[in-house]
C-alpha cells in the first residue's frame, strides 16, 4: 500500500489509475489525518505501509519528518514547480527524494524501488547462511519492485498481480515473518470490508505450486499463527534498470 498524501481529488485519481494499472494499491491520507493514523495505528496496519507520497509538497513540510519518524519506508516529494528552497527544505525535513510533476506511475515506482533497495541492503557476510543453500547465481528470484515480473535463475517468472505483489512485500519486510493480516492489508488495503481476508491463503498457495515448480524447492516458510517469511538467500533486489516510461 502506498500513501498519497494529496488534497486534490482529480490529482489523487489520477494517480490513482497509474499505480492500479501495476498491481499497486494507492490510498489517500492528508497531513494531520495521516500522523494521527500513525500515531494511533497498531504495528500491523502500519507496516502495511510501503511508501508515502508527499503530493502537497512543501505545503506538507510539517509532516514530513512526522512521516519519517513513524515510518521507515521510502518518502517522496512532489513539487508543482520546482524551487531550490523547498527542495532543500523537503530533504532537510527527511524526505527520501523530490520530483517534480507531472511524475509518471512507472518513474516513481523505479525511485521507490532505489530506495528500497538501499534501505534493505544485505550485507555480503550474510549471504550463504542458510542451511543447504545456493551456489552464489543459482536458484535466485529477482524482484524489481518496479511492476515487472520476477525472474527464476535469469528467466522471466509470469505472475498474476496479487501473487507478484505479495513475493514483493516478503521481500520488503527484509526477511522478517509477516501475518495474513498484513499481506491484506498490503495488497488490499486497510479499508476494504468486501473481500475476505482468507483470499490469501489462496495466493499463497498458488504462488509457492510456481516457486516450488521453478526453483526447484519452497523458498517460503509458513507457521501457524506466526505467518509468513520469505528466505532472503534466495532473493536478488534489483532497481537499476533502464526506464521505459508510457506515452
Amino acid at each position: 500500500m502506498i500513501i498519497f498524501s494529496e488534497s486534490r481529488q482529480i490529482v489523487v485519481e489520477s494517480y490513482r489509475k497509474q499505480f492500479e494499472r501495476v498491481g499497486e494499491l494507492l490510498v489517500q491520507m492528508q497531513g494531520d489525518d495521516l500522523i494521527e493514523w500513525l500515531t494511533l495505528s497498531g504495528k500491523d496496519e502500519v507496516s502495511a505501509v510501503e511508501a508515502v507520497l508527499i503530493g502537497d509538497g512543501e505545503k506538507d513540510l510539517e509532516h514530513v519528518t512526522a512521516i519519517r519518524h513513524r515510518l521507515e519506508v521510502p518518502v517522496i516529494a512532489l513539487l508543482d514547480n520546482r524551487n531550490l528552497q523547498d527542495l532543500v527544505s523537503l530533504y532537510h525535513a527527511g524526505a527520501d527524494d523530490v520530483v517534480c510533476k507531472p511524475a509518471h506511475c512507472e518513474e516513481l515506482m523505479v525511485r521507490i524501488a532505489a530506495i528500497k533497495k538501499r534501505i534493505l541492503r544485505v550485507p555480503n557476510e550474510m549471504l550463504g547462511q542458510h542451511a543447504g543453500g545456493c551456489s552464489e547465481g543459482q536458484d535466485r528470484i529477482t524482484i524489481f519492485f518496479d511492476g515487472a515480473d520476477p525472474m527464476i535463475n535469469g528467466e522471466p517468472l509470469s505472475l498474476p498481480r496479487r501473487e507478484r505483489r505479495i513475493l514483493e512485500y516478503l521481500a520488503s519486510v527484509n526477511g522478517r515473518r509477516v501475518t495474513k493480516a498484513q499481506l491484506f492489508s498490503a495488497i488490499y488495503g486497510l479499508f476494504d470490508d468486501h473481500i475476505d481476508e482468507n483470499v490469501i491463503e489462496s495466493h499463497i498457495s498458488k504462488l509457492r505450486k510456481k516457486l516450488r515448480e521453478a526453483l526447484g524447492r519452497d523458498p517460503i516458510d509458513s507457521k501457524r499463527y506466526l505467518g509468513y517469511q520469505l528466505d532472503r538467500q534466495f532473493v536478488t533486489m534489483v532497481n537499476d534498470r533502464p526506464m521505459a516510461l508510457s506515452a
